[in-house]
């Protein structure tokens, strides 16, 4: 049965742990469909919530390097059931990602949502676009507004994902998040404070009575 993303992350070394620990039985004999290698409107709603992934790429020696990235929510946009892509505005300018992806295109995502507890985790290769290679896709994926310097487009070409259970996510809300949720409380504080004023006014006007 193929299981996808384990497909591609288990390796010799992988099974020898997962035997060492007593836990191989459980990814042999597994037999569930977890060959996820298209995108559904799960993970195209998910994708579109989220304002910020980690990316994992490797340099020629061997080193794993982790980026984050984020941006406007829904900066990272899908193309098709199978393709991702995002623009690459001017940061730090040490271009780590940038050099790592030049010698191997392979990458892993994670995108989180710490207020829902959800992790989607992703292999894609990756593909670095010139903005005036795709004018389509250039203007697909850049966001209005946005005050950055765009210097390319990094076009994502899926191979297998993967959700994670939600075991030690510590939820977490942003701004907006923490804005919506309060908002009736808000709403309420603004209509008693309106209704003490109210009150008080009325109080005054029966204390100045002769």
């Amino acid at each position: 049965m193929s299981y996808g993303f384990l497909d591609i992350a288990v390796t010799p070394s992988v099974r020898a742990a997962q035997a060492a620990m007593g836990a191989d039985h459980l990814w042999s004999d597994f037999a569930g469909h977890r060959a996820f290698d298209r995108f559904t409107a799960h993970e195209a709603a998910f994708i579109a919530e989220r304002d910020s992934f980690y990316m994992a790429t490797i340099s020629e020696t061997g080193w794993p390097y982790v980026q984050h990235r984020g941006g406007p929510r829904g900066f990272l946009r899908q193309i098709d059931d199978r393709t991702l892509a995002f623009a690459d505005y001017r940061g730090n300018r040490q271009y780590i990602s940038l050099g790592n992806l030049a010698a191997n295109d392979r990458a892993c995502l994670f995108l989180m949502d710490y207020a829902h507890r959800a992790r989607l985790k992703i292999y894609a290769r990756v593909e670095t676009v010139a903005l005036d290679a795709d004018p389509e896709l250039t203007a697909r994926v850049t966001v209005p507004d946005y005050k950055a310097k765009l210097e390319r487009i990094f076009r994502l070409r899926l191979e297998a994902f993967d959700w994670n259970c939600p075991q030690h996510i510590t939820p977490r809300f942003t701004e907006p998040e923490v804005a919506e949720a309060v908002h009736p409380l808000r709403e309420r504080l603004a209509g008693l404070e309106a209704e003490n004023a109210e009150l008080r006014r009325r109080l005054a006007a029966v204390s100045e009575r002769p």
